[in-house]
């Protein structure tokens, strides 16, 4: 299910779209500005089309107001066997054309990437975690100027 299959509020309707159908991205609360729970469950793709799974849920850097990372599910069966990954948000692009995430990393980098379970979740505020897992997508983490 996708951000406008799961807007309940109206958050996207007809707010973005011309005449014709086609996208006005400076009108509209998306997808510059969009509803985190019309975010969980999108669908993650990677450019070679091959689904990596969905995002479970989104985390936030209460210090600063930023979304740090998405939680993506990959793997199992019917949420048996299924393990979770921190993915920076910065990784991930919103593609609007198929309305879903895209993530550069191919399945078997993914299945390779530091994952874990439901039930025993990393510390995230760990500053070695952190650069571990940006090191591993290849992004930079947000420091805060107010912070340093």
């Amino acid at each position: 299910m996708n951000y406008q299959e799961r807007d309940s509020l109206g958050i996207y309707a007809g707010a973005n779209a011309l005449e014709g159908g086609a996208p006005d991205h400076d009108r509209g609360p998306g997808p510059h500005l969009m509803g985190a729970d019309t975010l969980m469950g999108n669908d993650v793709f990677n450019a070679q089309d091959e689904d990596l799974g969905d995002i479970k849920e989104i985390m936030l850097d209460m210090r600063t107001g930023r979304v740090a990372y998405a939680v993506l599910s990959f793997g199992g069966f019917l949420g048996m066997g299924e393990k979770l990954f921190a993915v920076p948000w910065d990784a991930l692009t919103l593609d609007t054309v198929n309305k879903r995430f895209v993530l550069d990393a191919s399945k078997d980098r993914l299945e390779s990437a530091p994952g874990f379970d439901k039930d025993a979740w990393p510390d995230m505020a760990d500053a070695s975690w952190e650069k571990g897992i940006h090191d591993y997508y290849g992004t930079k983490p947000y420091i805060d100027p107010r912070l340093s």
